[in-house]
């Protein structure tokens, strides 16, 4: 039985699981302890591995959206209510670390549109920005060298596929006993492991796969002083949930009665579930053209079930 921590690189992990997906409400602890490590059948000295997540077993390390950069206004706020509902959700099993993005102006070398092989000396020199998550990656490689260092540890698994973090991993190979696995944050195995880092690793799983993603998203609240509600935006169809609070709402039914209904498997749709429903362009509308007709017809909130 090998005490295992994980260490995720947020940048990493985003960019090659969760951006463009509906999947960033997601549950770090469920998808690794659940998913991910029982999934493992690497084997050590003949014997096969038993890896144990302790109270800390998730280290995750992030940068907070500059807002001068953000793709859509509501992405600061978003991150922010999820790294809360995370924190909160996941309790003393997981731990928050931050670095911070750095905004500057800088230079570079164009690609010639008209002769993309013409040699970055003979391309035109522009005025860029360059924007740059700062600390994180050095953060992972501290934190994993100092808990192996410190006997903390007997497992680390490195969520990343930075070679920046491969000096750390060879020297953790070297000074300690803790063995070393690696994941690779990408679906459908669109990045191949980097060598340099599958070198220092006693087994390497190569992608998340979508199921598992999607099966393990936190509950839409996290109860808080305030709680952490799931953004609209992050769902398949944002515009389709506000139109369906937008009918209800109007109608005097309270947002967390809409959602209740949506999550909920109906019998009319063969137990199909409204929210799911949503994100199909055909069976979408009839959910939206069904909530409208019941509150055109009805001054009581409507039944779970239509009829």
């Amino acid at each position: 039985m090998l005490r295992t921590r994980v260490y995720i690189d947020g940048y990493n992990f985003y960019y090659g699981c969760l951006k463009g997906t509906s999947h960033k409400w997601l549950d770090l602890v469920k998808l690794f302890k659940y998913k991910v490590l029982p999934s493992i059948t690497a084997q050590s000295n003949g014997v096969q591995l038993r890896l144990d997540l302790e109270n800390l077993s998730i280290k995750y390390f992030t940068a907070e959206i500059l807002e001068k950069v953000a793709q859509d206004p509501d992405s600061r706020t978003s991150q922010r209510s999820y790294l809360g509902a995370l924190a909160k959700h996941s309790q003393d099993s997981l731990e928050i670390i931050k670095g911070n993005y750095a905004l500057n102006e800088a230079h570079a070398k164009r690609v010639d549109p008209q002769n993309p092989e013409r040699w970055p000396r003979d391309c035109q020199r522009v005025n860029i920005w360059k924007v740059e998550e700062k600390k994180s990656d050095v953060s992972l490689a501290l934190h994993a060298f100092k808990d192996a260092i410190l006997g903390e540890i007997d497992h680390a698994v490195i969520v990343t596929n930075d070679t920046d973090i491969q000096p750390a991993l060879e020297m953790i190979n070297t000074l300690t006993p803790v063995k070393i696995g690696l994941v690779v944050p990408t679906r459908h195995h669109q990045r191949t492991p980097n060598q340099e880092l599958n070198d220092q690793a006693l087994w390497v799983r190569s992608h998340i796969t979508e199921d598992e993603l999607a099966s393990c998203e936190l509950p839409r609240v996290i109860p808080a002083r305030r709680p952490y509600t799931k953004p609209i935006s992050w769902y398949p169809r944002p515009d389709r949930i506000a139109q369906a609070l937008q009918i209800s709402n109007a109608n005097g039914m309270r947002s967390s009665d809409v959602y209740k209904w949506l999550q909920q498997p109906n019998a009319y749709w063969g137990n199909a579930l409204p929210l799911d429903m949503l994100s199909d362009e055909e069976n979408g509308q009839k959910v939206l053209d069904f909530m409208t007709q019941w509150h055109g017809s009805r001054s009581t909130p409507f039944d779970p079930s239509p009829s």
